[in-house]
């Protein structure tokens, strides 16, 4: 049956409701690595402030918060089935509203990046195609793990990394403030890979091929690890041979650690993978932070 384009009875969305659908808990991991960009700069913060607090925004409260927005108004029929209390299926987001408030708050990043100038507009804009192109057909790049969490890897690590280095420094950093993040990215392919242990059964009557439906919780769970591990090894190559030592030897040992509880992980994949989220994931994140700080230093900012 199609559906009409109208607003029902005229209700609006109540303010619980909306925030609800932006999932705030989400905003964390890209204001983390806005948070290392703005670090990694290497700029003085007197008069910055103002930049950075906006540039938070930017990547949490409203480009990470459209794609919840996107995710959740084309998983709608979905989520009727498997979370029925989520705020559209619910109708606690009424009618159209759904793809009302994700266009308007498409915009909105878009003309707060622009504030902020040309090198972080292009970011935004990045990031929002992708979290269109994540969600919305005919692409919905969610129907395949490699593509999928590819987009959510870059839109929650990469991307908002340079934003803030570029916030920062008023234009984008040098390329080893180009390659860390873009490194840190792409072990967050693994991180994501976790997530998906969580609805494999769903996963697979809905269509979409995560890695664990594609290739089995076994072999998803070691690519998941081989994924995040490998970066880190690079980072810490990186910096020994950039001159930083005891932050290349603190990343490594924060790997070790993580190996170690990937040995526990790949164990139990689909019972453990909200543990390891709450351990590995953890330290994962602190390297990201360490590897900043060094970028720092070599950028010529006070550690």
């Amino acid at each position: 049956m199609k559906r009409s384009f109208q607003l029902t009875e005229f209700r609006l969305p109540t303010i619980g409701a909306i925030v609800e659908l932006m999932k705030p808990i989400t905003w964390f991991p890209p204001m983390w690595a806005f948070g290392c960009g703005v670090v990694a700069a290497g700029v003085g913060f007197d008069g910055r402030w103002p930049f950075v607090f906006v540039g938070a925004l930017l990547t949490g409260p409203l480009v990470c918060a459209t794609s919840q927005i996107v995710n959740d108004w084309y998983d709608r029929d979905v989520d009727a089935i498997n979370e029925p209390n989520r705020p559209i299926p619910s109708g606690r987001i009424p009618g159209e509203w759904g793809i009302i408030l994700a266009v308007v708050w498409t915009a909105v990043s878009i003309f707060v990046a622009a504030l902020l100038g040309t090198a972080v507009l292009g970011a935004a804009i990045i990031g929002l195609l992708l979290a269109w192109a994540y969600s919305a057909p005919p692409v919905r790049l969610k129907k395949n793990g490699w593509w999928g969490n590819s987009a959510v890897a870059l839109c929650y690590e990469g991307l908002p990394w340079i934003t803030g280095a570029t916030v920062m420094a008023g234009s984008l950093p040098g390329w080893r403030g180009l390659v860390i993040p873009l490194l840190y990215s792409f072990g967050a392919h693994g991180i994501m890979t976790l997530n998906d242990f969580k609805s494999i059964e769903g996963d697979k009557r809905s269509g979409v091929d995560s890695l664990p439906v594609q290739l089995g919780p076994r072999r998803a769970v070691l690519v998941a690890c081989a994924m995040m591990a490998a970066p880190q090894v690079v980072v810490v190559g990186l910096l020994f041979v950039w001159g930083r030592p005891v932050h290349a030897g603190t990343i490594a040992a924060a790997l070790v650690v993580q190996l170690y509880l990937m040995t526990r992980l790949i164990q139990k994949p689909r019972e453990l993978a909200p543990w390891y989220n709450a351990t590995g994931v953890s330290l994962y994140v602190t390297g990201m932070l360490i590897a900043a700080f060094a970028l720092r230093l070599l950028n010529g900012g006070v550690g």
